[in-house]
This record gives structure tokens, C-alpha cells and sequence, in this order.
């Protein structure tokens, strides 16, 4: 298995890229070792001394680190990807916890189409991803995952970026807003 990494606007953050299959399909994000019960492969990443957080996307991972250099960090973590997927075990246990979002009403259809057709494959090659939260009032709440968690960059991709199309497209929306 060749794993290979890329960097990412974050600093803290890189992304490794296995050449298969990670979630497939949708996202899981993991902001401590405590949460990451669902997930063998995130657990076994939070047993690398210095791994701050975990982002599992469609075909890569994402890792933040806390004070550890990369130099310490990065061989153990891809010791950690490779003998789990080799190990057999799966990426995730539980389930995927995704709401059917049959409740949606048209607008806030229209901005997750937005966000999954137009935002999420873009900052997925940046090692992270943003997830719709709610819709209130003409403002767009987003959470930001992996490496858009903390990134420098990441106001001026909401504001200038995201919050500029979703105004275009959908005149109900007057603003968008990240969310913890």
C-alpha cells in the first residue's frame, strides 16, 4: 500500500490519501479520542502520542496535530493507516448517523445541493469539508471540518467564497456563519 500526503492551508493539518476507499460516501469527524468510538481507524490514528484530530472523508484522511512536529508525527501515522487497512477491520462501526433530510424545505434543499455539488469537492482537495448546520433568519450556519477547522484561510473562503454564491443563487440568504 502506497500512502501519499499532501499539505493544507492549515498548517496543523495534512492530508493522507490511502488510494482507496475511506468513507466512500459522506464524512466523519473526530475532535478527540473520546468520540471516536465509532471509528477503528480514528482510534488507532488517537493512539499516535500528538494526533489533535481526525477527519475520515470519501477517499482520504485528514489529521491535526497538536504540538508534536510533522517530522515525529507523520511516519507513525502512516504506520497507523497502513496496518489498519491491511488489518481488515472497518473504517467505522456504528452507524452513519445521517439525517434523511426529508424535512428540508425547498431553500434549505437548494443550499445543501449548493454545498454538495459546488463548495464540498473543493475543500475536500484541501483535506477538510463543510457541513450544513441550519437555516435561520436569512443566515447560513456551516460547520467546517479536517483541515478547514482552525485554517487561516477559512473566514475569507466563508465569507468571500461561499456566503457570495449562496447570495447569488438563493436570494433568501443574507449571510453565512461557521458554527462550533
Amino acid at each position: 500500500m502506497f500512502i501519499q500526503t499532501e499539505t493544507t492551508p492549515n498548517p496543523a493539518t495534512l492530508k493522507f490519501l490511502p488510494g482507496c476507499d475511506v468513507m466512500g460516501q459522506g464524512s466523519a469527524n473526530f475532535t478527540s479520542a473520546d468520540g471516536a468510538g465509532d471509528s477503528p481507524l480514528a482510534q488507532r490514528l488517537f493512539a499516535v502520542d500528538g494526533v489533535a484530530g481526525v477527519f475520515l472523508g470519501g477517499d482520504f484522511i485528514t489529521v491535526t496535530r497538536g504540538a508534536k512536529d510533522w517530522d515525529v508525527l507523520k511516519p507513525q501515522i502512516l504506520g497507523a493507516i497502513m496496518d489498519h487497512f491491511t488489518s481488515g477491520q472497518p473504517v467505522m462501526t456504528g452507524g452513519d448517523g445521517a439525517a434523511d433530510g426529508a424535512d428540508d424545505d425547498g431553500v434549505v434543499m437548494q443550499i445543501k445541493e449548493l454545498l454538495d455539488t459546488r463548495v464540498r469537492p473543493a475543500v475536500a482537495q484541501d483535506g477538510g469539508d463543510i457541513v450544513f448546520h441550519s437555516f435561520d433568519g436569512g443566515v447560513v450556519y456551516l460547520h467546517m471540518q479536517g483541515a478547514c477547522s482552525g485554517c487561516p484561510s477559512s473566514t475569507a473562503t466563508l465569507k468571500h467564497g461561499i456566503e457570495n454564491m449562496l447570495r447569488h443563487y438563493i436570494p433568501e440568504v443574507m449571510e453565512v456563519r461557521a458554527v462550533e
